[in-house]
């Protein structure tokens, strides 16, 4: 009855997200799947009730600008960006349960030896009681307000001239100052300064709507499908149904059987769509998922988010890549390089900066020899200066984890980190750009020839 109550409120609430936004969106991925703009996903694992205030937010946009400035300066092609925000509330689960942490069992010597796992706070709370991993279906409403106060702050950020390209340059996180990637960034800032000065002095206006504001769009795991039926509204204008709780949504390796109940719902909707593929996945399968999921071959619709592990993307990848491409389906491909690295390290679930960018550089590398597009990155991580992920220029070490390991569910990369797999994510697009250059170059050579 509590659910009922909870599903019929939400239903008479306004949509989160409107119908036209979501077609921005698809023509968007339907660049980046032919290499004309690149995608960027970013955001928390899993979001938290205590931990929202708007400081993490508008740190989290921020970040995602200044990564997305530093793709764009040296890809040279748009970059779409998406927060992993307003709707990262529910958290698939390997196991029904989970045992006492060692720390509770040495607090509280007579807390039950297992309990219900924490399925993110749409569900229930990260606390190890009984009282807390009891789900409280409340919560989705609970959720449903938190997304919507997020939305509209990130709206006022997009459009309120807080993210024109003269305040993306100027911006510097503290705890950023000295590092490296801070004065990496800095050095581009001063460059693409150099050319907005540039600009002015050819009569051109810096200061136009389209420099003083940016597109940003929210995405989330639509796993709770309570939730997203509550939010499933016809657009007025098209007929069609949309999910209206994201701008894009997807489904992950465990829900993404094509009889199964979310590989439908998504089939219903009109938003944008991905699939997290491992190497799992058998190229056959995944020919029948793109024809259940996008049956008109609709460029943007549908991307499959590449979650594989460093170590087996050489080998797992390229099978599924020539399968698509041979197949004629038009897909953008994005590489999620961090679920398939977490390890456990003294009870910490972490993942090691060299293997999150080791998986990245063979996503590219794969695209490179087979002739296709490197379409897009997901990562989970945030603005703040946390210590769960080890490694990259931040030289986090197992030792740190436990200074500033702040995340409910599985670790995040901080800003440095993030900030520095951005410009590697620069350098491949750069190198990618300059060798397509050249090939047109000899094309056309040859054809003055001929």
């Amino acid at each position: 009855a509590q659910l009922e109550e909870a599903v019929s409120t939400i239903a008479s609430f306004p949509p989160l997200v409107f119908a036209g936004e979501c077609r921005t969106l698809q023509s968007r991925l339907a660049a980046a799947a032919e290499g004309k703009a690149f995608v960027l996903q970013g955001g928390d694992c899993a979001e938290a009730f205590s931990q929202f205030s708007a400081n993490r937010i508008r740190d989290l946009f921020r970040l995602l600008l200044q990564m997305s400035v530093v793709m764009m300066f040296g890809g040279g092609v748009p970059v779409v960006k998406m927060g992993r925000l307003a709707g990262q509330f529910a958290k698939p689960r390997s196991s029904p349960t989970e045992a006492a942490p060692p720390e509770v069992r040495e607090a509280q010597p007579g807390a039950p030896a297992q309990l219900p796992s924490y399925r993110g706070d749409i569900i229930n709370a990260p606390e190890y009681s009984a009282a807390a991993r009891e789900p409280d279906p409340r919560r989705l409403v609970r959720a449903y307000n938190q997304a919507a106060a997020t939305l509209n702050l990130l709206r006022g950020f997009a459009t309120g001239g807080y993210a024109s390209l003269g305040r993306v340059l100027q911006w510097d996180l503290d705890f950023m100052h000295q590092s490296e990637e801070g004065r990496a960034y800095r050095d581009l800032a001063a460059h693409v300064d150099e050319a907005l000065a540039f600009m002015r002095a050819c009569g051109l206006d810096p200061d136009s709507p389209i420099m003083r504001e940016t597109e940003f769009f929210v995405a989330h795991e639509a796993l709770l499908l309570e939730y997203e039926a509550a939010l499933t509204r016809q657009d007025s204008l098209s007929g069609l149904w949309y999910g209206c709780s994201g701008h894009f949504l997807w489904c992950g390796e465990r829900t993404r059987e094509p009889d199964h109940a979310h590989v439908e719902w998504l089939r219903g909707v009109g938003n944008p769509v991905g699939v997290k593929i491992s190497n799992k996945a058998d190229p056959e399968a995944l020919l029948r998922l793109c024809e259940r999921l996008n049956p008109d071959n609709a460029p943007g619709r549908l991307a499959l988010i590449v979650r594989m592990g460093a170590r087996k993307v050489a080998a797992g990848l390229p099978p599924l890549v020539r399968a698509i491409r041979d197949a004629g389906r038009v897909v953008t491909w994005i590489c999620d390089p961090m679920h398939g690295n977490t390890e456990s390290v003294g009870g910490f679930k972490t993942r090691r900066f060299a293997n999150v960018r080791a998986e990245l550089e063979a996503f590219f590398d794969v695209h490179d020899d087979l002739g296709t597009v490197p379409g897009g990155v997901h990562l989970e991580m945030t603005g703040d200066d946390v210590t769960e992920c080890v490694g990259g220029g931040a030289a986090i070490t197992e030792m740190d984890l436990s200074s500033r390991y702040h995340t409910h569910c599985d670790p995040r990369l901080n800003a440095e980190q993030a900030l520095e797999l951005a410009f590697f994510v620069a350098s491949r697009l750069r190198k990618r750009r300059e060798r397509l250059d050249q090939e047109a170059k000899v094309a056309r050579r040859r054809k003055m020839v001929q």
